[in-house]
């Protein structure tokens, strides 16, 4: 460990992936407009760490900031020489080193050794916060690009054992960057293991999330297994030992698509879920709306809720699964309820670049409007993905702005956006400040209810410690059929979990209806879940703002339930 800085006896969080709540920004993007970060810090490390930024992770419920590349990167030559910067920092130059352009002005000035300390000091202060600093480190590829690209690394020391080439010898490349890290060789591979050892141990980062890594467990013959040597070193090394490991689990090569093939000790971004859950909630409706009832009915939906078990093996659990709907890549959660389709042209690639297949829906405009009804049913679809991500079994990673549904004016790839484009607004409306109350009660109901946090996958007829056992009834409060599970007109059910909480039983009954026409809804008497007096309502999607009161209902009480929304009760 670094024996210069002092870390004064500040210990890493540890906290247990059950609990975790991950916060996905950029170390500039978040504080360069936030009124209360002195300018001097506004966009640094220190920014990121500074009394009113973590006041505002507190309010959130977060428990981890997961940040985009921090190691030291550059501006692709091709881009530079468009005037356009890098920003998101996926061109890694040097796996060893903080960005130093994310320091402060007076630690660049003073050195390599100050804009470390910096780094040190934010990670100390985000810990004696309890929070975890989870890194996106960019292995996969270097900044060097193709042939004919910059000599500034691995290419000058060992071109050939440090990347993959194909049998002509030109580079086999599965990132689309120009190279890929040949991690079948020792030298590559102890590279990559040495960087995160040191990030870990000597800067006390508590995790990394691992950027397209298929790549890095493809072996000799460019074939990804799971069993890669270097993915088995990543997690029997004893230093990296209580380090949390995320995966990315595609590249653009072949068979590189492996979400849920990582195997047990990984814990992996899953995009199945997202599709899922952008589906229901909107491009489902969009479907409705054209052909009078959705395209498929609400099974799919309820095996992603509780914890995506047809996707990860019974050893992994739910916990293997990292949620989102949405990323720092693709559109944020105001612009998938407000357009249909990619406005990258500000990119300069003629809107060829960035996802086409997005499964959005604009809700009748494209873009802004001030239509009071398609403003209100798009909030209402936004805080539907939100209650979803946050009530769903897994692990929620929440991307930073969505809380106030910051949008990009329809850019669903501004990674060469260092403007306000991308950097996170701190002035909101009303409506913008009633979303983060939702957030904030969401989180807080997550953190009160282990019904909602289970470790294991239930199995039926069997009692398995840290699973939730589940009931499904339908809108009638009776049992769910197998013919409802899969009728597109069938839409509506109630899913009710219990768990044991340190001896006391913890249970929570969630509704969710993916239509649009209002319901009534008659709440289960629940006669395999004994001991159920009554639901206390925790809270509504169709709710502007939370409600502060809580509402009691007794078991077969017949309770409205607006169109395409969620309702959230504690059991008692």
């Amino acid at each position: 460990m670094d024996s210069t800085f002092d870390w004064g006896g500040v210990a890493k969080p540890a906290t247990p992936f059950a609990d975790t709540v991950i916060y996905e920004g950029h170390v500039k993007g978040l504080t360069k407009r936030h009124p209360d970060v002195p300018p001097a810090l506004h966009g640094t490390y220190a920014g990121l760490a500074h009394p009113a930024m973590i006041e505002h992770y507190h309010s959130l419920g977060v428990t981890a900031i997961e940040l985009l590349p921090v190691q030291a990167f550059e501006t692709e030559p091709w881009l530079a020489a468009r005037g356009r910067p890098n920003y998101w920092g996926y061109n890694t130059l040097n796996f060893f080193s903080p960005h130093a352009p994310y320091a402060t002005r007076t630690a660049q000035q003073n050195g390599p050794g100050a804009v470390l300390r910096e780094f040190q000091g934010m990670v100390r202060l985000l810990h004696e916060a309890g929070l975890e600093v989870i890194l996106d480190v960019v292995y996969n590829h270097t900044a060097e690009g193709g042939i004919g690209g910059p000599r500034s690394s691995l290419r000058g020391i060992d071109n050939a054992r440090y990347y993959r080439h194909g049998e002509d010898g030109e580079y086999y490349d599965t990132t689309a960057c120009g190279n890929t890290l040949d991690t079948s060789t020792p030298a590559a591979a102890r590279l990559v293991l040495d960087s995160l050892r040191y990030w870990a141990n000597d800067l006390q980062v508590d995790g990394f999330r691992f950027d397209l890594a298929t790549a890095l467990g493809r072996d000799e013959k460019h074939e990804f297994t799971p069993d890669h040597p270097l993915l088995r070193a990543i997690l029997d090394d004893p230093q990296l030992e209580g380090v949390k490991r995320i995966v990315e689990p595609w590249d653009v090569g072949d068979g590189g698509w492996r979400t849920g093939g990582f195997g047990e000790g990984w814990h992996e971004w899953n995009d199945r879920y997202r599709d899922r859950a952008r589906n229901f909630w909107l491009s489902d409706i969009d479907y409705a709306r054209r052909a009078s009832t959705a395209p498929v009915g609400i099974g799919g939906f309820a095996t992603r809720l509780a914890g995506s078990s047809n996707t990860f093996s019974e050893e992994r659990g739910p916990l293997a699964s990292v949620n989102f709907v949405t990323a720092h890549d693709g559109f944020t959660l105001r612009d998938l309820v407000s357009y249909d389709v990619k406005h990258n042209e500000a990119n300069g690639e003629d809107n060829r670049d960035g996802a086409n297949m997005n499964r959005a829906f604009n809700h009748g405009v494209e873009g802004a409007t001030d239509d009071p009804v398609i403003e209100a049913t798009r909030r209402k679809a936004m805080r539907n993905l939100l209650g979803t991500l946050l009530l769903s079994a897994g692990v929620p990673m929440l991307t930073a702005g969505d809380e106030v549904g910051r949008t990009q004016h329809g850019n669903n790839n501004p990674y060469c956006h260092d403007s306000p484009l991308t950097w996170l607004s701190w002035e909101h409306e009303e409506w913008q400040e009633n979303l983060r109350a939702h957030v904030a009660l969401l989180t807080r109901a997550r953190r009160e209810n282990p019904a909602l946090r289970p470790t294991h996958y239930a199995r039926l007829g069997v009692h398995t410690p840290g699973a939730s056992d589940m009931y499904w009834f339908n809108q009638d409060g009776t049992e769910m059929s197998i013919e409802q599970w899969n009728d597109a007109k069938s839409r509506t059910l109630q899913y009710l979990a219990a768990a044991e909480n340190g001896g006391a039983p913890n249970r929570i009954l969630l509704i969710v209806h993916g239509t649009e026409s209002a319901i009534d809804v008659r709440l289960p008497d629940a006669p395999d879940c004994p001991g159920v007096t009554r639901y206390v309502a925790l809270w509504s999607s169709a709710d502007e703002r939370p409600k502060e009161t809580q509402s009691v209902h007794a078991p077969g009480e017949i309770i409205p339930i607006a169109g395409t929304s969620m309702r959230l009760f504690r059991v008692e």
